[in-house]
């Protein structure tokens, strides 16, 4: 038998993003400042665990790329935001979404009909719906004054962008402060696109109004957890206040990040049309804060194997099912049941995480398991792994019999993606039972043995010895 060639792993040529310190290991009450653990949360939701908040998504991801975002191809960085209106607005020190008028409306009625499957009255479903996107003030942007052009003029002015809280911005799309009104023609420094005069206040007789009181609200109906849109209960507070909503939150205990969204509205001004009324107006663009009615929430989702892992190896997890935590024992039978080959998946598993590597699902190349270095973000899989439990004799029921056609044709597949295909075999002994393997313990007695695949080219090798 040939002795298989290590080959140095595939780097990505282009990397967006740094490798971070790994989750730490607990060796005991002395391993380490306290800070530098920490232990997560999960829900087991529908055979599946999932994890809700916002910080531990990040942390699981980024220190060991644990899951897969629900909503992303990898990296749980999913928003509602539109990257050409970002681009547009990139002066604004905002980590609110930014999202157009057509967009946000499409979230309204999404949330109406939602009400309406709910059995809600049509006045009502209006009624709560005008209180819930009322504009708001937010104070969370930084004080910066930037040049725009406007798209429909060859006109630039200035844009002003306030902190103060006692200062209430335009966004809040009513009022604001006024700073000058001898001119009704003369440009403003508010947080639009294109000249215009200060919001006026609505008698109509041109006084800028001082103050913005806060809209009443009204909470909104409640919806079962589990679906990707959501109505939220609303919460007493304002964007930016660092306050937490009084009502709970159908997601988690938490406000979620697309909560409020900048809307890019067309605002038509009349003064101007006094000064020109033989031309026709052309429309200003500013960006109002409002509340999102109808939310698309991104959760990470954990394998079982990547979740049993951060459980029993790691220690740094823990999952609940209707809100009761679940013990080792439970988790390994509740997985097993749920997953017939979980054991023997899982022991490849762990085996290949405790020796470095990075441990992805391999479906989609027809294997068990794709092992990456470092990550998925800085190397391509180096090998596709197929698992087998077998004993002594290397005897067993095998959970993929193969063919020498069906292993010829996932072979030619490895080798086009640039992979190699690895046979993985965990030995058990003779002796061990059924009732042994319901315990994670049996893993100390589990040996693996690995082999690599390779095709045999017969061009090649006739090259390979005339050059001998």
């Amino acid at each position: 038998m040939a002795e298989a060639v290590f080959r140095a792993p595939k780097r990505k040529r282009r990397v967006y993003e740094s490798c971070e310190s790994p989750l730490p290991i607990p060796f005991g009450q002395d391993c380490g400042p306290k800070q530098d653990f920490k232990v997560f949360t999960a829900e087991l939701i529908n055979n599946n665990v999932i994890v809700r908040d916002a910080e531990d998504m990040e942390q699981l991801y980024g220190r060991g790329y644990f899951g897969k975002g629900i909503l992303s191809r990898s990296r749980p960085n999913f928003t509602i935001s539109d990257p050409k209106l970002i681009a547009k607005w990139k002066d604004m020190k905002t980590d609110m979404p930014i999202i157009t008028s057509k967009k946000y409306q499409h979230h309204v009625e999404w949330a109406a009909e939602l009400m309406r499957g709910q059995g809600q009255e049509e006045s009502t479903v209006q009624t709560t719906l005008q209180d819930y996107t009322k504009p708001l003030e937010h104070p969370g942007i930084k004080r910066k004054e930037v040049q725009r052009h406007d798209e429909n003029s060859e006109t630039t002015s200035k844009m002003e962008v306030t902190t103060d809280r006692e200062e209430p911005s335009v966004m809040n799309g009513d009022s604001e402060k006024s700073v000058g009104m001898d001119d009704p023609c003369k440009p403003s420094g508010s947080l639009q696109q294109g000249p215009g005069p200060d919001p006026f206040a609505p008698n109509g007789m041109g006084e800028p109004v001082a103050e913005v009181a806060k809209p009443q609200h009204h909470p909104l109906p409640r919806v079962p957890c589990g679906k990707e849109g959501v109505l939220l209960p609303l919460p007493d507070t304002q964007p930016g206040d660092g306050s937490q909503p009084t009502g709970p939150l159908c997601a988690s205990e938490r406000v979620p990040g697309d909560e409020y969204v900048l809307v890019e509205e067309d605002v038509y001004d009349e003064s101007e049309k006094e000064c020109a009324p033989s031309e026709e107006l052309a429309p200003k663009r500013r960006l109002v804060c409002r509340r999102n009615p109808y939310r698309i929430l991104e959760y990470l989702q954990l394998s079982l194997e990547e979740a049993f892992f951060l459980v029993y190896a790691l220690g740094c997890l823990s999952i609940y099912y209707e809100k009761e935590p679940l013990t080792i024992l439970k988790l390994w039978k509740a997985f097993t049941a749920v997953q017939p080959t979980f054991r023997t998946t899982y022991m490849a598993y762990h085996y290949f995480r405790s020796k470095g590597w990075v441990p992805k699902v391999g479906l989609k190349y027809g294997t068990d398991l794709l092992l990456y270095r470092k990550g998925p973000p800085f190397y391509h899989a180096s090998y596709s792994v197929i698992i087998e439990l077998v004993d002594d004799n290397f005897e067993g029921s095998l959970r993929r019999p193969f063919s020498w056609r069906s292993l010829a044709a996932l072979s030619r597949v490895s080798v086009n993606v640039s992979k190699e295909l690895m046979l993985c075999y965990l030995i058990k002994p003779s002796t061990m039972t059924n009732k042994e393997m319901e315990s994670p313990e049996c893993m100390k007695q589990i040996k693996v043995q690995e082999v690599i695949l390779s095709r045999w080219v017969s061009s090649r090798e006739r090259s390979d010895q005339d050059e001998l």
